[in-house]
C-alpha cells in the first residue's frame, strides 16, 4: 500500500531533514534515508503498528532520531499526517485529519 503524505507533514519532514543537514550534511542524508526507511516498512504491512489517537491514527518510529512517522489507514492508501519530533505537542497534527 502506497503512503501519501499530507502536505504539513510533507513540510515537517523537509524541515526536519534541513535542520539536521545544517548542523552536518550526512546527518540530514540520514535522517531523510531513516525516515524512507519507515515509510518503506509503513508500507509493507500499515496495520503492525499500534494505535496511536483516536480515530485510528498510527505511529511507527525507532532509534537513533526522536522521530515518528503518524498516519490513517485509508483504503487504498496510507495517509502520513506528521513527523513528529518527539517533544511536539502529541496532537499538533489533528486538524490535518479533516483533509
Amino acid at each position: 500500500m502506497r503512503a501519501r503524505f499530507h502536505p504539513e507533514a510533507s513540510l515537517d519532514f523537509k524541515n526536519a531533514a534541513a535542520r539536521y543537514a545544517a548542523v552536518r550534511l550526512e546527518l540530514g542524508q540520514g535522517f531523510y534515508r531513516h525516515v524512507e526507511e519507515l515509510i518503506a516498512e509503513i508500507e509493507v504491512d500499515p496495520t503492525l503498528f499500534r494505535v496511536y489517537r483516536p480515530p485510528h491514527a498510527r505511529r511507527h518510529f525507532r532509534r537513533p532520531f526522536p522521530y515518528a512517522v503518524v498516519y490513517v489507514v485509508k483504503p487504498d492508501h496510507v495517509w502520513v499526517l506528521a513527523v513528529m519530533h518527539f517533544k511536539q505537542p502529541p496532537s499538533y497534527w489533528l486538524h490535518r485529519l479533516e483533509r
